[in-house]
């Protein structure tokens, strides 16, 4: 079990209070300066390497939260959650994707039969949900890579064109014989939850916790470009395609999150909804190649054969526990941390005590790359 003496353990020392430790959702590097979000706020933490404890991998403190409302124009209040579930750096910018997802209120305890049944048929949006962003990264004098709404070098904070009901993605998979039929259902009933972001130029992969149709998870493929300060959809052919949709068979998994390391690509899946189960890391070979050079506008790929002129390996299981411990965020090391190994780190929403040292502190875990 993570503690302070296990080697492969990775300690997150957050401010009081925070509510990001309880529930993890995303993670990504800049350098040394590690990046996270809770899928039950409303910003991006930014966390600074210190000096581990014991024989402790790695250690990171000293939080600097950056609110989204900030430096975007948000949809909805700035203090309601975006449910951020994606995360990726690339070219000067962090980019954050909310779950887009309905949620439906659940049942408490000690509430009358009548009562639990009003709160279950209740379906709500929350406008921040529907949110892909990217924000510039620039760093100060101090040599730290704080979040700004507007960089020296004219690189702006943007979010893709949306209101408070829907956004230029939604809009576009309202109609799609695959997803359109789940986009009125809540991400947790196994409706449309976005759950991993990988990014290569303005090219964007999205990982779909839900819908599993069959058995069959889902990537989406998208391109963005910029007008009038908003990111837009850009087709990705001369048909005018502008998602392409690619499902892979991960054993009836959904995605949990995404990171490409060189050509791979790797894909982090556990339970679809509010189940408990098993957490498995897949690697596709070849993925960032295959994904250049496909035209089809669906494609199916499987774990044990061809996808897309690459391959799906299961790599690794994680550790998981029942209703504690579920791996939601993965991201590959800089080099700088990696000490010539390629290295991962994983991040775990609802931490068990195994996963805790005192009110502040949570452990995830180091894995190595075959």
């Amino acid at each position: 079990m993570p503690n302070s003496r296990s080697a492969n353990a990775v300690r997150l020392e957050f401010a009081p209070g925070s509510l990001v430790q309880s529930n993890l959702s995303a993670a990504a590097f800049t350098d040394n300066w590690l990046w996270v979000a809770g899928d039950e706020a409303c910003g991006v933490d930014r966390l600074r390497q210190l000096d581990p404890v014991g024989d402790e991998s790695l250690r990171f403190g000293e939080v600097r939260d950056f609110p989204l409302a900030a430096l975007l124009d948000l949809p909805g209040d700035a203090d309601e959650e975006a449910d951020i579930e994606g995360m990726a750096v690339a070219d000067g910018f962090l980019w954050v994707v909310g779950s887009h997802g309905l949620k439906r209120k659940n049942t408490k305890a000690g509430r009358s039969h009548a009562d639990n049944a009003k709160r279950l048929a209740r379906v709500t949006l929350d406008a921040n949900r529907r949110l892909l962003a990217r924000l510039p990264i620039e760093p100060d004098e101090q040599g730290a890579p704080p979040l700004v709404r507007r960089a020296r070098d004219g690189r702006k904070a943007q979010r893709l064109k949306g209101d408070a009901e829907a956004n230029l993605l939604t809009r576009a998979l309202a109609d799609d014989p695959h997803f359109g039929p789940y986009m009125a259902i809540p991400g947790k009933d196994n409706g449309f939850d976005v759950e991993g972001l990988a990014v290569c130029g303005n090219r964007l992969l999205l990982g779909l916790r839900g819908p599993v149709l069959r058995g069959w998870s889902a990537l989406l493929e998208i391109e963005v470009d910029t007008c009038d300060d908003e990111l837009r959809l850009a087709p990705l052919d001369d048909d005018g395609t502008l998602v392409r949709k690619h499902f892979l068979q991960l054993e009836g998994l959904g995605v949990r999150d995404l990171n490409f390391a060189g050509d791979d690509l790797y894909i982090l899946a556990g339970p679809t909804m509010v189940l408990d189960g098993e957490v498995r890391l897949f690697k596709w070979t070849g993925a960032r190649a295959a994904l250049a050079g496909n035209r089809e506008p669906v494609t199916f790929g499987d774990a044990l054969g061809a996808a897309l002129a690459g391959s799906l390996i299961e790599s690794t299981s994680l550790p998981h526990g029942r209703g504690t411990n579920k791996a939601e965020a993965i991201c590959e090391l800089p080099p700088a941390l990696s000490a010539g190994t390629t290295r991962w780190l994983v991040l775990y929403d609802a931490p068990g005590e195994d996963r805790r040292d005192g009110a502040q502190a949570v452990f995830g875990d180091l894995l190595q790359r075959d």
